[in-house]
């Protein structure tokens, strides 16, 4: 749990929060979708899992389609050395929130249940973050308004206690590689806020894009469809 606590609520935030003054939001989301070529590779060492080519097809398709929708922000990107710096601490980032999937897959198989390994990862995770932050020297403040007060409470409980107790159990019932597929579909749900409330206009690029990420969400999860039926068949007859 303490692993789990160090890669998937500590390191790889922290990693993510010095980076992402040097790099857009777009090269940032397309970063950590790769997460699911890690969670594969990190699958087939730690779980002997095979690598399946629709899996990887799939996981290609996503990656062009996120690619391809934020093409226009990334070519106009500066590669300057700070920014290569910030491409280094994101991949560095990524690869802990893989190890930290690893990590949830192993305990839930140890027979673990999600919502205490979460617990008492995230209660690991925010002490090491506050050692970083007290080492650092960083002042501990509060904001008593109610703006500030509800989006804590919406981050502490839906955004981190629920969605990590739905992801972590995904990836536990599909495994890491199937269940990290929903990463590249997160820019995609956000490019649907951002229409609704900030007026982003789509374009052919922007389309076509979302339009392999669906066709990737098709190939990796259609197999698992399929053997869910089989199975389900089988034990009807």
């Amino acid at each position: 749990m303490m692993l789990q606590g160090l890669f998937l609520f500590a390191l790889n935030y922290l990693l993510f929060y010095v980076a992402t003054p040097k790099l857009t939001t777009g090269l940032i989301a397309m970063i950590f979708s790769t997460i699911i070529i890690f969670n594969i590779i990190f699958g087939a060492i730690f779980f002997r899992t095979p690598v399946q080519p629709r899996v990887v097809v799939g996981a290609l398709f996503g990656l062009a389609g996120i690619g391809l929708v934020f093409r226009p922000e990334l070519a106009t990107f500066d590669f300057a050395s700070e920014a290569l710096a910030g491409i280094g601490l994101s991949v560095v980032a990524t690869a802990s929130a893989s190890l930290g999937n690893i990590v949830s897959v192993r305990n839930q198989r140890a027979g673990m249940p999600v919502i205490e390994t979460n617990t008492f990862g995230m209660a690991y995770g925010a002490a090491i973050m506050t050692v970083w932050a007290l080492v650092q020297g960083r002042a501990f403040t509060f904001d008593p308004s109610a703006g500030y007060v509800l989006s804590l409470i919406y981050l502490a409980v839906f955004a981190s206690a629920v969605a990590f107790w739905c992801y972590l159990s995904l990836l536990g019932r599909i495994g890491a590689d199937r269940g990290a597929y929903a990463t590249v579909v997160f820019p995609i749900v956000a490019l649907g806020l951002s229409t609704a409330f900030e007026g982003f206009t789509w374009s052919l690029e922007s389309i076509v894009g979302v339009g392999l990420v669906l066709l990737g969400n098709v190939l990796v999860l259609a197999r698992l469809g399929r053997r869910r039926k089989a199975a389900s068949g089988t034990a009807v007859g």
